[in-house]
Parts: structure tokens; C-alpha cells; sequence
């Protein structure tokens, strides 16, 4: 199998315009595959041969986290009209951790992150490969959902930005065009004083995939009261799912058991999980209520 590195994103387009020709970023989950498979390649169907992995290792213009205070995103979190962070694609998740304004304005992704994997699969991994690989259990995507994340995508003909939640499309799926990268994501960066939390349930206490996992964000208004609730779910539905209704059961009222477990029997009327090999669709139906309660002890 032949690996091209590219330096610029002319190179890389035209790397990637060869017949065969896929994406590598961290490879933890592409590299898994091809050793379970030799000819398989991400976003290839089986048995499609070997094909040109291409590196976004060397490229500069897919790596970094840069505040953008005159940026605006099309949904700009609670609180929040402009001030975003541009993320490069192939930051890895230990780079994102490392990060002052991650850790102190984003703890929900950061949460999240520091979930994902081990310490050296951290060290490979990037934001846009979980991103990419569009997984209903990946871990960045519940809180990137609820943060209002909109990605970058560039090809050779341009750039355009689309909302996270309108470029997943399903297990695996999602809204590239042909000869389109992730550039970046942006993040809008909540008000100071939005309650983040996320939670996951897997089969065992580390290294575990998802089988429910929950992102909240949420805003009080000066009395103490919800005004705004975003909440997403992992691993409950073939893309994140969010549960309008629960959000708003929350409005006007305070982050109390009460009120959080009214909400939890919205979710579990409304959620519609399946049975697989990690868990039953009833446990997780339980589960993503229970998740909720646990922002009473924030």
C-alpha cells in the first residue's frame, strides 16, 4: 500500500484526485480495519483492493486551535454571538486536552476527550478522524453537537462550512463531497457560568466504547433558572440524538432531581435505542434517563 505526505492542500487534492486514493489522519481506526482486512480502506467497500492512503501528518493548514473573536457561527451556543475556536481537523485529542481554552471554556468536550481511548491512541488520534468515522458512540460528538460545532470542508474548488449536525448523516455517513477534506471545526465558546457535563456507560470502567453516553449544556438565567438546556445522547440512535422535548421540560425551572427526572421520562418515551452486542435497547432506553439525574449534583 503506497502513503503519500503532502506539505500544502494543493499537493493533497491532487494526491487525493488519484484513483483509490483515501484519507489517513491519526489512523486508529482506519489502521485497525486493514489489519482486519487487508484490502478494506475507510470509506471504501470491501474487497475494492488496495488503495493510496493519503497523510494529513504534514499539513499545517489541518492542525492548530486558534481563537476567532470576529468569527460567527451559524448557531453560537448559549450566550455567545462571536467569539469561536477554529480547530485544525488533525489536532490530535491530547493536544486539544493540553489546551488552556479547551479545558476552561469547553469542559465538556474536554470531558469527553479525555474518555476517548488511551493515552497513546490520544497521542494519534485527531478531532476530525472521530468526526469522520461518524460513529453514533464517538465520543466528541454528543458534546460538539451541543456546543452549536460547525465544520470546514475543503476541496480544490473551495470552502464551505456546514452545521456538525447536517454533515452526519448516519453509522459511517456523511455530507463530503467528492474531493473534500475536513479543514476544521469551529466551536463556539459558551458564556462563563453554562453548566457542561459529559457522562458515558460502556462494559467496563476504561478503554470502553460508548453504550449511552450524555452531553449537557446548560444555561441559567440570574434567578437560577434554566434558560437554555441542549442535551445529546450517544449510542442511542444511528447519529447523536438530541430530545427537544426533554429541553423543553427544563426551561424556567432549576437544575433539581424533580425537574431533571421529569425530563428523563420524556427521554425514555422518546428514545428508540436497538439491542446489539454491547447492550439491550431497554437497558439503554434506562440508562439515557438516568444519565440526566446526574446533573442534579453538579
Amino acid at each position: 500500500m503506497n502513503v503519500l505526505f503532502p506539505r500544502d492542500l494543493k499537493g493533497f487534492f491532487k494526491a487525493l484526485a488519484e484513483p483509490g486514493a483515501r484519507v489517513l489522519a491519526g489512523g486508529t481506526d482506519l489502521l485497525v480495519r486493514l489489519r482486519a482486512n487487508p484490502q478494506a480502506t475507510a470509506n471504501a467497500p470491501e474487497g475494492a483492493g488496495s488503495a493510496t492512503l493519503v497523510s494529513l501528518d504534514r499539513l499545517a493548514a489541518l492542525r492548530g486551535i486558534v481563537e476567532d473573536s470576529k468569527a460567527e457561527t451559524r448557531d453560537a451556543g448559549p450566550g455567545n454571538l462571536h467569539r469561536t475556536l477554529r480547530i485544525g481537523a488533525a489536532t490530535t485529542h491530547a493536544e486539544l486536552l493540553a489546551h488552556p481554552l479547551v479545558r476552561a471554556r469547553l469542559p465538556v468536550l474536554a470531558q469527553a476527550l479525555a474518555e476517548l481511548g488511551s493515552p497513546p491512541i490520544r497521542n494519534m488520534a485527531t478531532l476530525g478522524g472521530n468526526i469522520c468515522t461518524a460513529s453514533p458512540a464517538g465520543d466528541s460528538l454528543p458534546p460538539l453537537l451541543v456546543l452549536g460545532a460547525e465544520v470546514e470542508l475543503a476541496s480544490a474548488a473551495g470552502v464551505r462550512r456546514m452545521a456538525l449536525a447536517e454533515f452526519i448523516l448516519g453509522p459511517g455517513r456523511t455530507a463530503f463531497m467528492p474531493g473534500e477534506v475536513l479543514l476544521a471545526v469551529h466551536v463556539p465558546l459558551p458564556a462563563v457560568g453554562c453548566v457542561q457535563h459529559f457522562e458515558k456507560v460502556g462494559r467496563r470502567s476504561a478503554l470502553a466504547v460508548a453504550v449511552v453516553s450524555l452531553a449537557a449544556l446548560v444555561r441559567l438565567d440570574r434567578r437560577g433558572r434554566i434558560a437554555e438546556a441542549r442535551l445529546a445522547w450517544g449510542s442511542v440512535a444511528p447519529t447523536v440524538w438530541r430530545c427537544p422535548e426533554a429541553e423543553a421540560a427544563l426551561i424556567g425551572r432549576t437544575l433539581s432531581l424533580t425537574a431533571l427526572s421529569a425530563a428523563a421520562a420524556i427521554v425514555r418515551a422518546r428514545v428508540q435505542p436497538i439491542d446489539d452486542i454491547r447492550a439491550s435497547a431497554a437497558y439503554r432506553r434506562e440508562v439515557a434517563g438516568n444519565l440526566l439525574l446526574r446533573l442534579a449534583v453538579l
